[in-house]
């Protein structure tokens, strides 16, 4: 198999993650109440860890290996200062997506860095690839809570949206492969640039959502979705 054609088939399945997880999200009526109050919290909690963890393990260590100190400081600066600005627009408007945002603005980055890599060499892709897959399926979980919740979208509608979604997977993984892999700098910024907003929507939005009074589940998710990441970045960085 082509490597182009490889490609679009991990970012493919990595992206149908999200409609995965937003299938399982609705499912409802999770018996006692409790026990769906501190699964709902505890899987918002992990998709802030896995989140945090591409932040931390993916996004600014390869992102800032492509750039100087300056422009890595920048170009994270600007994220965060980007993403609140889109925050405040979504407030304006009245739109619930800031997982959908989160969730977004990690997958795309991630799979333009997926097809770069395979255009370097090595066997990173693959394993970035399922990194990217298991860091959707909480995501999608919790965005589609979101959306369901807050919006009057029928669950079925939701998820063929996420289904669409998961097609710029493919379209970001070519055009790193194709294109982007011949301008290293931008990759970096683009890498760094989604890191630092996907900082200020994790404390902004998802963290005070994952909060029960007197439940440990939750942040203990936060720290299995982490770890999830950590894993993963082992995995690659062998």
């Amino acid at each position: 198999m082509s490597e182009w054609l490889l490609i679009v088939l991990l970012t493919l399945v990595a992206g149908l993650s999200m409609p995965v997880g937003a299938f399982c999200a609705n499912i409802e009526s999770i018996r006692p109440r409790w026990l769906e109050q501190e699964l709902r919290h505890s899987v918002i909690a992990f998709g802030g860890g896995a989140l945090f963890s591409a932040i931390a393990l993916v996004l600014v260590p390869e992102g800032s290996a492509k750039l100087t100190h300056v422009e890595t400081v920048l170009y994270f600066a600007l994220g965060g200062v980007a993403f609140m600005a889109l925050d405040r627009l979504l407030d304006y408007l009245q739109s619930p997506a800031s997982q959908l945002a989160a969730m977004l603005s990690d997958f795309i980055p991630e799979a333009l860095a997926l097809g770069a890599a395979f255009a370097e060499g090595g066997t990173a892709g693959i394993l970035l690839a399922g990194l990217i897959a298991l860091q959707n399926l909480p995501e999608g979980f919790n965005s589609f809570r979101e959306l369901k919740d807050s919006t009057h979208f029928k669950a079925i509608t939701i998820i063929l949206a996420f289904f669409l979604m998961a097609l710029l997977g493919p379209v970001s993984g070519l055009i790193g492969y194709f294109w982007l892999s011949a301008y290293p700098t931008a990759v970096g910024a683009i890498m760094i640039f989604a890191a630092g907003g996907i900082l200020y929507l994790t404390f902004q939005d998802i963290a005070p959502q994952a909060k029960l009074e007197k439940h440990w589940g939750p942040p203990l998710g936060a720290v299995a979705g982490f770890l999830l990441g950590l894993t993963g970045q082992l995995l690659v960085g062998h």
